[in-house]
């Protein structure tokens, strides 16, 4: 409850576009594609293959590679074998280990007064913790009660993204390539791999050369 409600004075102080909070419901994703030829669904057969040969014939590949067909056949595309389809669909997936953000929580101390001077002052001990003190003139020394450690909140954040290539299979031509990226604090790729899929096909094939973002919905926790 206390989270929320931090999230949401960062909302209405509009402070969503530093990056430090969302307040949106989930991440967002975005989709970059770039086409050439591409040819209509009618007629076209196609097969989706490993991009990196190390995922090649794994489980977890078949279970997204089948998302990324299950799409293609939306849109009319008829399945077939990396031996015979008209299109290869050359498909690749990560995540990154993540990397620390630290934000500021403290949006108002409750005590404030405008007649005193007001500042916070970061400081940061041997072992690299980071703490914040609200800075007054006539403040207490070491055992100041306004010292509030707890104002920092630090969370993980991870980048994960998909690829996306379409080859005509006779030719070798590369007919269309997109990616998907996004930011979360949800490093877990059955979650991130459907909702960049579903961002990845949404107004599928896109404008060419245009990066466009896309809401992705949280997870459920």
């Amino acid at each position: 409850m206390k989270t929320r409600k931090i999230l949401a004075a960062f909302c209405a102080l509009g402070l969503a576009g530093t990056g430090l909070v969302a307040c949106t419901t989930g991440f967002q994703a975005d989709v970059s594609r770039f086409q050439s030829k591409l040819p209509a669904p009618q007629g076209q057969t196609f097969a989706v293959v490993a991009d990196d040969p190390a995922l090649a014939g794994g489980l977890e590949f078949s279970q997204y590679a089948g998302l990324v067909s299950q799409k293609m056949a939306t849109l009319g595309y008829t399945p077939g074998t990396p031996e015979n389809a008209d299109l290869l669909v050359r498909f690749d997936y990560g995540v990154d280990n993540g990397r620390e953000r630290i934000v500021d929580s403290g949006l108002r101390d409750p005590f404030f007064d405008p007649w005193y001077r007001y500042r916070p002052r970061y400081f940061r001990t041997r072992d690299g913790r980071v703490f914040v003190v609200r800075d007054r003139s006539w403040g207490y020394g070491f055992y100041d009660p306004w010292f509030r450690d707890n104002d920092l909140r630090s969370y993980t954040v991870y980048t994960s993204d998909i690829e996306l290539e379409i080859d005509d299979r006779a030719t070798g031509e590369r007919l269309f390539e997109g990616t998907a990226q996004a930011m979360s604090r949800s490093d877990r790729l059955q979650y991130l791999v459907p909702n960049l899929v579903e961002a990845m096909f949404t107004d599928f094939p896109g404008n060419s050369g245009e990066t466009v973002r896309i809401s992705i919905k949280p997870e459920d926790r």
